[in-house]
């Protein structure tokens, strides 16, 4: 899947039969795959590109985010353009604002800057890196044997779904509603597609294209999940668990009532999915003073917490690290 040469390298990227041929490149007509009831007529975009010894071969398979439009997006210098026109730009760091004005909640949606460097600080100090590991092993179980598309919901600062990549050949697609999070993990992990979109709207991916969606803590869109997804196609979504970070609460909010959020997951899902898979992973974790402060940071009611005094008293804490995984087919 990787095409290698030095002076010439070939980027094949397939775009529906329609859509413009972007400049300087050299297309042939090629009879794309079957997906489970159509066989569609694509044609294999190939741009050829000196001084790279390496790149990426599989395209995304996004989808114009303008309503009513949500033709397939293709890459023209430092944009991606569909059929229409809809152009839309490409940051420096790599990724694509597809935010549309409609779909913001504020002026500065999602995340803030501190929220997603605590996340990351907390992945770089390896907090949770034994759920995850489990998470991202069984994800790879689900995929198809050659190569897979996978999309994450609510991506954050983009550490799992680099691990899933990590484990398998992969196209990757991580959708966040914060800037701040898309461009770090633009940064951090350029080989993967990283977008700025609302996904409790229309998800920005093609019908029928994405293998895997995975929502580890983030957001839940069932519907759109169930378009995006192909016919054999699987959700995976992650919640904290009953007990998740249970003595932190406690010490913090002088509380340790467990919360089951399981339930709702299988309610909200029940109508367009079928439960195949349910798992709860736990590990325990002795952690700094500075990482007890990042679990706090990386949280909306931690961040309202963050000045009390039980919080700027804290030293040192073993807690427990809990999530409840579930896994879905499409009805």
């Amino acid at each position: 899947m990787i095409g290698c040469a030095r002076d010439r390298i070939e980027v094949r990227a397939a775009i529906d039969a329609g859509g413009p041929e972007p400049a300087g490149w050299d297309v042939e007509t090629a009879a794309a795959g079957t997906n489970a009831d159509c066989c569609r007529k694509r044609r294999l975009v190939i741009m050829r590109v000196s001084s790279y010894d390496a790149w990426i071969v599989a395209a995304a398979p996004l989808s114009c985010p303008v309503r009513g439009c949500e033709r397939p997006l293709h890459r023209a210098e430092k944009t991606v353009v569909c059929a229409r026109g809809h152009a839309f730009d490409i940051a420096r760091s790599g990724y694509i604002n597809l935010l549309q004005p409609a779909d913001r909640h504020s002026r500065h949606a999602g995340d803030s800057k501190e929220a997603v460097q605590s996340r990351a600080r907390l992945a770089a100090a390896g907090v949770g890196d034994g759920v995850l590991a489990q998470v991202a092993d069984r994800i790879t179980t689900f995929l198809p044997g050659d190569h897979g598309i996978v999309v994450d919901l609510g991506c954050g600062s983009g550490e799992a779904l680099d691990a899933v990549s990590r484990r398998r050949e992969i196209t990757g697609i991580g959708i966040d509603l914060s800037s701040h999070a898309a461009d770090y993990a633009a940064r951090r992990f350029p080989a993967l597609t990283w977008i700025v979109a609302n996904a409790d709207r229309r998800l920005p991916v093609l019908t029928g294209s994405a293998d895997l969606i995975m929502s580890l803590n983030g957001r839940r869109n069932p519907e759109e999940c169930a378009r995006a997804l192909k016919a054999e196609g699987y959700l995976l979504v992650s919640v904290p668990g009953p007990d998740d970070l249970v003595e932190l609460r406690e010490r913090v909010q002088g509380t340790s009532i467990e919360r089951d959020r399981g339930t709702s997951v299988l309610a909200d899902h029940s109508g367009s999915f079928e439960l195949i898979e349910k798992m709860s992973l736990r590990q325990r974790q002795g952690l700094a003073r500075e990482s007890l402060l990042d679990l706090l940071r990386g949280t909306y009611r931690g961040r309202r917490t963050s000045q009390s005094a039980a919080v700027q008293g804290l030293d040192g804490l073993e807690v427990t690290l809990a999530q409840e995984v579930m896994v879905f087919k499409v009805r």
